[in-house]
């Protein structure tokens, strides 16, 4: 392998290791801002990713992922939430709660 194929190579790994940093950050504040709005508590201050994948967009082609995180309903039991990222920006946000339309 040649100088610049190694340059190339780690060029690219250097991309995607602080591109799916930036994702995870943003995904966490996503997290934190939709637990306090539905006023749970979001546990372990943190979100794992869950899938990564390629999905075509209007911008072109994009990293897909899927984080899953965890909260609280009144600090008892555990629920598990996802939010899906289409490279930073947001695509979907679930948390399994129901809506006040239901609850009446």
């Amino acid at each position: 392998m040649s100088t610049l194929s190694i340059l190339a190579l780690l060029a690219g790994v250097s991309w995607f290791w602080l591109d799916s940093l930036r994702a995870r950050e943003i995904a966490t504040e996503i997290c934190k801002a939709a637990c306090t709005r539905s006023q749970v508590q979001f546990l372990d201050q943190t979100v794992a990713l869950g899938r990564i994948g390629i999905r075509w967009s209007a911008d072109g082609l994009r990293l897909r992922r899927m984080y899953r995180f965890d909260y609280s309903e009144e600090g008892v039991g555990r629920h598990s939430g996802s939010v899906v990222m289409l490279g930073t920006d947001l695509e979907e946000l679930s948390m399994g709660l129901p809506s006040h339309a239901e609850d009446a």
